[in-house]
């Protein structure tokens, strides 16, 4: 880059990252500015009406969200409700979607903190870089917060996010998680890979950066480990228990329809995230042994 001023220089890097395809160029140009200034991007807008200086390594970073680096990357952080979470390589980049079904559990926990529950226990299962477990451990605060995931390196920055908000976190797999906890939990929440194998991402930021094992859900219609967590949601839920899902709008008509022909389940509902797409499918649990005629198959 050859501006000398800030202003000069954020016009040119959002006309960089625009021809690159990047979604919102000026935008990601202003965050990148304020990451480097240590500023909220506000500042960054303010600092441009004037001679600001272009801050070092700022044409560094605008080629490499060019080259579809994801943002979150580049910063280290990911914004998600009210929290700044450490992100990284090695774990999937939380969604402005997923905000959609934390907050359903957190209404959900809050109904137990109302209805007199001594102290509402929460698992989030596969929690990724501990996203929703923290939106939980923040937003209910007396609630007793686990959270589990499978991939050690999701894990390490999973502990960077949650070790300070006190949530208990386990390396383990979705589908045996929490053995000894059966029937003991208010709410499960997850939003587990589900990703049908042969649909490649069409953002690159996607499709290159975000880990595979935190896509691809198994199976051509990638529904495996979703109806695995609503297996072991059902296992570790107590009667009129509360689970949520997230899945792609293609699976929520699929997934519903499955989860009321369980016994276990009650009140399936889906939910859309804020662009109206079906993102989230909802079940109350009911006072049936858990998917005792069978296990749910694709």
């Amino acid at each position: 880059m050859e501006s000398t001023t800030l202003a000069a220089a954020l016009r040119e890097a959002a006309a960089i990252l625009a021809g690159a395809g990047v979604p919102t160029p000026a935008v990601d140009a202003e965050l990148l500015a304020a990451h480097l200034l240590g500023v909220s991007r506000g500042r960054v807008k303010a600092l441009a009406f004037t001679d600001a200086p272009v801050p070092p390594g700022y044409g560094e970073l605008v080629a490499e969200r060019a080259a579809r680096i994801p943002l979150q990357h580049l910063t280290g952080t990911a914004s998600f409700r009210y929290l700044e979470l450490q992100v990284g390589p090695g774990v999937f980049v939380p969604r402005p979607e997923t905000e959609t079904v934390a907050q359903l559990a957190i209404d959900a926990a809050r109904r137990f903190e109302a209805d007199g529950t001594a102290r509402v226990k929460v698992v989030d299962l596969g929690t990724g870089s501990g996203a929703i477990a923290a939106a939980l451990a923040t937003e209910v605060p007396e609630a007793e917060v686990h959270a589990v995931e499978l991939s050690p390196l999701a894990l390490a920055w999973a502990r960077r996010n949650l070790d300070p908000l006190g949530v208990h976190l386990m390396h383990g797999d979705l589908r045996t998680a929490l053995a000894d906890a059966n029937g003991t939990f208010d709410v499960v929440v997850s939003n587990p890979p589900y990703v049908p194998e042969d649909a490649v991402p069409n953002e690159p930021e996607a499709a290159v950066h975000d880990p595979a094992m935190a896509l691809y859900g198994g199976g051509r219609d990638g529904l495996e480990l979703p109806l695995a967590a609503a297996r072991t949601a059902a296992r570790l839920l107590h009667t009129a228990g509360y689970f949520v899902m997230e899945h792609a709008e293609v699976q929520a008509e699929r997934i519903a329809a499955l989860l009321a022909e369980e016994p276990c389940w009650q009140d399936v509902a889906t939910h859309t995230d804020l662009n109206g797409r079906p993102r989230a499918t909802s079940a109350v649990r009911t006072a049936h042994p858990p998917y005792d005629k069978g296990q749910i198959q694709a």
